[in-house]
Formats: C-alpha cells, sequence, structure tokens
C-alpha cells in the first residue's frame, strides 16, 4: 500500500507569490548561505548597527527582496529617509508578504517585522512615518535585504520561477 504526505495547502498572494514556507532541506541550503551578520539578523533577531547598512543610501529604482527566500517585499518607490540609521518604507508590495508579529523583548513594546514565506527577522514597523504615506514606518535591516534593480531577474533560491508583475 502506498504512502502519501499530506502537503500543506499553498497560499498564493494576490500579487502571485506561493508564500509556502521553504522545505526542511531548502531552508539548510538557504541557512548555510548566509555570512554571520546575515545569520544574526535573519535567524536570530538581531539588528544592524545603524548607519551602517549596505542599503540605507541606495537610490535605483527597484524591489527589495528577502535575502534568504527572495520574495519580494518593498518597491524603492515606497523608500523614504526616516533619519534613522537603517533602510525605511512606507509600505510592503503586498501586505500579505511581511508578518507583523508583537516584540516585547528589551522592555518595549515594538512590532517585528518577518518574510511570510521564510519566517526571516527583517525588523519592525512603527506608527512614525509619513502621514500622507499611510503613516507607517518599515525600519529594515539591509542584511535581511536583497536589492534588485528594474529590469534583473528577482532571485530565485527556491526554484518557484515567480515573476512581478509590471
Amino acid at each position: 500500500m502506498a504512502t502519501f504526505t499530506k502537503l500543506a495547502p499553498m497560499t498564493i498572494s494576490a500579487s502571485g507569490f506561493d508564500l509556502s514556507a521553504p522545505s526542511a532541506q531548502q531552508r539548510a541550503r538557504l541557512e548555510a548561505g548566509l555570512d554571520e551578520d546575515e545569520r544574526r539578523v535573519l535567524l536570530h533577531h538581531g539588528t544592524e548597527a545603524a548607519f551602517c547598512g549596505g542599503l540605507l543610501n541606495q537610490k535605483k529604482s527597484g524591489v527589495y527582496c528577502c535575502r534568504l527566500c527572495g520574495l519580494p517585499l518593498f518597491r524603492q518607490d515606497t523608500k523614504f529617509d526616516s533619519g534613522t540609521g537603517w533602510p525605511s518604507f512606507t509600505a510592503p508590495i503586498d501586505p500579505k508578504h511581511v508578518v507583523a508579529i508583537e516584540d516585547n523583548s528589551y522592555g518595549m513594546r515594538r512590532i517585528e517585522t518577518r518574510c511570510a514565506r521564510c519566517d526571516s527577522h527583517q525588523g519592525h514597523v512603527f506608527p512614525d512615518g509619513p502621514r500622507a504615506a499611510g503613516g507607517l514606518r518599515y525600519c529594515i535591516n539591509s542584511v535581511s535585504l536583497q536589492f534588485v534593480a528594474d529590469g534583473e531577474p528577482l532571485p530565485d533560491p527556491l526554484g518557484r520561477a515567480e515573476r512581478l508583475a509590471p
């Protein structure tokens, strides 16, 4: 008699991305490709030093994807200079791509942001962003992101052949 493994249902975001978590084997492969700083931030909820991130002053048009799984998280046109020392955005590409988790560490009440597909730590969201853009500030670690310029292919470490709609 054949044995079947029940698969978790596939969840597709409104922008057409498969939000199913990587398999254990895929996750191990993705994590093996991280350097020490990326591992500390993405996997252990760390924070990079202010004003030191490589994407802080990036101004080209494009998309910011999760460094671990490649899911598109933010567009350049939602990025703004918050003066805080970390890349800041007013909104994610798709609300389903970023998960908000209550974070009460270090005696503070904050909302942590994680990638909806791989659950990696991205940063935090605060209610002090530009009012005209909804009032939120997604404060994200540069090492949590991979920038992809317009016209370049998105990272596809999971082999899902996904694309953003123009």
